[in-house]
């Protein structure tokens, strides 16, 4: 089952913008490691779960993963050889919405050679170009 809200306000959205850097979910905070976006995208529901099955399938139950994104964005299709007009189509599919530098999956619990090659796999699902970054430990 792909992941999705259990319940919304609207129905259906509209396609919106994606400009600017993320501002927020843009460091590592709850692993150690984490794979950051470089470019703005839309990541669809099958998408973050096919990443999530490729790392935990790598890390065989060693470790945790932390996935920082969440599809809440409906986006609608209408069906092939339809004519126009007739309104707005159905909810297909559910994306969420990427920021250059939006965390996308954290790992802890793994030294950082099996985290950096498990994260590749993920990075491999991901409609973006991204990097492998560690966790700042602020100095006391």
């Amino acid at each position: 089952m792909p992941m999705m809200p259990k319940r919304v306000k609207f129905r259906k959205s509209q396609r919106g913008k994606m400009k600017g850097n993320a501002t927020r979910g843009n460091t590592v905070a709850f692993g150690e490691y984490g794979l950051q976006s470089l470019e703005p995208a839309w990541i669809t529901a099958r998408q973050i779960e096919a990443g999530r099955v490729a790392c935990s399938h790598f890390l065989r139950r060693e470790g945790r993963v932390f996935i920082r994104i969440f599809p809440h964005k409906p986006v609608s299709g209408k069906p092939l050889e339809t004519r126009m007009g007739k309104g707005k189509g159905e909810p297909e599919y559910w994306v969420s919405v990427v920021k250059p530098g939006q965390m996308l999956f954290e790992i802890t619990g793994v030294d950082e050679p099996t985290a950096k090659r498990a994260l590749a796999r993920v990075a491999h699902k991901m409609p973006v170009s991204t990097r492998f970054v560690q966790r700042r430990h602020a100095v006391a």
